[in-house]
């Protein structure tokens, strides 16, 4: 159990920047400043939530406090009964409300609150592969659909037997990057595919990236220099194919701050029938684009500080297998293994993520060392 002194001053230490919110959000200027005004709304959610929980830790601190003075003066039985249960309640409480203030310490990632571009590839097995990537993104799919999440495909390269040898899509809700960030990697296969007449298993694999996705004031595009053009884009076909030119495609030259050396970037974007939805869903994944290059440098500060770290973001490290014929799932990160397969393709993805989200935290804690 740590110190209570510890815990109780970094809790005091937070009071006066409490305070301090409170009034400045009720200032009108404050409040007209919209990029400040939800910054500092945030901020305020997550240290009332800090102020709750200091005023219990004090309670029970009270409560401990009382209840031996009573046992050690008071000669009642009925009394000193009831200073025993208060204490035993109070000390079991404590160390749990400890835990959770700790993990409320350690400081989020500023991106996990941020919507995510969830990019599927099929990678070594072929055809078989690109079907596993379809497994995956309706797996993703359905869970996005359970969470209440929006799950948009902004661009989409099928399988020649289905499935798809790529999709990119955009999700928007609540929490998203914090939560799908732990599916980066290589996620593998071993069952026999249905190409196969001989009945043998094979194994193939697929990779996944969530990227948190850009906010318009994050990266700095100079729309002016983006080379448009569009093009006809093919499709089930119908009246509209050969005469509209619905596909667009951006080249835009970016500087990489963090080299200083130019590469132009193409983007395509063919989903819709619509060219101006196209030219905006183009822009958004230019940014995220821009923004996965600029960050990669942050993202490799993190990696490097945390060896141990459960959402790595490292896009080749093998991460889960699927195995059908067992039903079997393994998470490699932290030997997870579970035999529901069928429901976690269909979505059931949440308590895998949970036992992530654990084991990450717990790394975190090691490293605030609180």
């Amino acid at each position: 159990m740590a110190d209570n002194s510890t815990i109780l001053e970094k809790l005091d230490g937070l009071v006066a920047r409490f305070e301090e919110i409170s009034t400045l959000i009720t200032d009108p200027a404050v409040i007209a400043d919209q990029k400040r005004y939800v910054k500092l709304t945030k901020e305020y959610k997550e240290l009332d939530d800090l102020m709750k929980a200091r005023k219990e830790y004090i309670q029970l601190l009270g409560n401990i406090e009382e209840a031996k003075n009573i046992l050690a003066t008071e000669s009642d039985t009925d009394i000193r009964e009831m200073a025993k249960e208060e204490m035993d309640l109070s000390q079991e409480r404590l160390p749990v409300l400890e835990e959770e203030i700790k993990l409320m310490l350690v400081p989020a990632d500023p991106q996990d609150s941020k919507n995510a571009i969830l990019e599927i590839r099929g990678g070594a097995g072929g055809d078989e592969a690109a079907i596993f990537a379809g497994d995956l993104f309706r797996m993703y799919a359905k869970y996005c659909e359970v969470k209440g999440w929006k799950l948009e495909v902004s661009n989409a390269n099928e399988g020649t037997v289905g499935g798809y040898k790529e999709i990119v899509c955009s999700v928007t809700g609540d929490n998203v990057y914090g939560t799908l960030k732990y599916e980066s990697g290589v996620h593998r296969v071993q069952r026999v595919p249905a190409t196969e007449t001989q009945g043998r298993v094979h194994t193939s694999a697929a990779s996944v990236a969530v990227l948190p996705e850009a906010e318009e004031f994050d990266v700095v595009i100079n729309e002016g220099e983006i080379k448009w053009d569009t093009f006809r884009s093919g499709g089930a076909g119908g009246q509209n194919v050969n005469k509209v030119e619905s596909g667009v495609r951006l080249r835009y030259i970016w500087k990489n701050p963090n080299t200083g050396v130019s590469e132009e970037i193409l983007i395509e974007c063919t989903e819709t029938r619509d060219q101006p939805k196209n030219k905006e869903r183009a822009l958004a994944r230019l940014r995220t684009f821009i923004y996965d290059k600029e960050h990669q440098k942050y993202i490799d500060d993190i990696a490097s500080k945390r060896k141990t770290m459960v959402s790595t973001g490292d896009r080749s490290a093998k991460i889960r297998t699927y195995n059908y014929p067992q039903g079997r799932i393994t998470d490699h990160r932290i030997n997870y293994t579970i035999y529901n397969l069928a429901a976690f393709m269909d979505g059931d993805i949440q308590d895998c993520i949970d036992h992530l989200i654990v084991a990450e935290n717990a790394e975190r804690l090691k490293e605030s060392e609180l």
